[in-house]
């Protein structure tokens, strides 16, 4: 498995997609809809899937003595490791934020927080769950895959973002130590959430690839 991540990394891997990573330093411009960073993010997955079927990687791995379903393993590893990566590389840009503009106060929507970090785990979860099985049902349309998966996202970007403006939830918007606190759970259900439907769309995927006959 470490060799078939190897080569996702190596051979796979658009050139932007690591740059899109580096996003989340978009957290320092005034009013402006941060959950933004997360769809580059996917933008360089969707770069980097289509470099795969340009590549006719999937035919090269079909040809190397591993199973299918490690095919699949190794690419939605490979997705994962992105997401997380942009997200931990989120984290000091969301406190640099906070340290170069004291009480920062987003009009657009989400203020980067920990609430802007479990939006991202949620917004990742609902991308992967529509994009990898319908990539891996075919391994050849990645843009109707990446389109469908768009569309769902693009709404729940859009709820995320207007939930600091519906009253009773302008809290999600605080950036105190308080407010930190109270944000924990709500961080730790976005990961576990996230976990989970990353499990769920790897048996989605393994199942619809199983059925490809390359």
């Amino acid at each position: 498995m470490k060799a078939l991540l190897y080569k996702q990394l190596r051979l796979v891997c658009h050139p932007m997609t690591p740059v899109f990573c580096l996003f989340g330093i978009m957290v320092i411009i005034p009013n402006y809809p941060y959950t933004v960073i997360f769809f580059y993010v996917t933008l360089g997955l969707f770069f980097s899937f289509l470099n795969m079927r340009e590549q006719k990687d999937l035919y090269y791995t079909a040809l190397l003595p591993v199973p299918k379903r490690d095919a699949v393993k190794a690419g939605c590893l490979f997705t994962a490791l992105i997401e997380l990566t942009s997200l931990v590389l989120l984290a000091p840009c969301c406190l640099l934020a906070a340290r170069l503009q004291p009480g920062k106060d987003n009009l657009v929507g989400l203020d980067p927080n920990l609430a802007l970090l479990a939006a991202g785990f949620l917004i990742y979860a609902l991308f992967n769950a529509v994009f990898l099985p319908s990539f891996y049902k075919n391994g050849y349309k990645v843009g109707v895959a990446f389109v469908k998966a768009t569309i769902p996202m693009a709404l729940l970007m859009l709820v995320m973002e207007a939930l600091p403006h519906i009253p009773g939830l302008t809290w999600l918007d605080d950036m105190d130590a308080a407010t930190q606190l109270r944000l924990l759970p709500v961080l730790i259900g976005g990961i576990l959430i996230y976990t989970g439907c990353t499990l769920l769309t790897f048996r989605a995927a393994v199942g619809a690839y199983e059925k490809v006959d390359m």
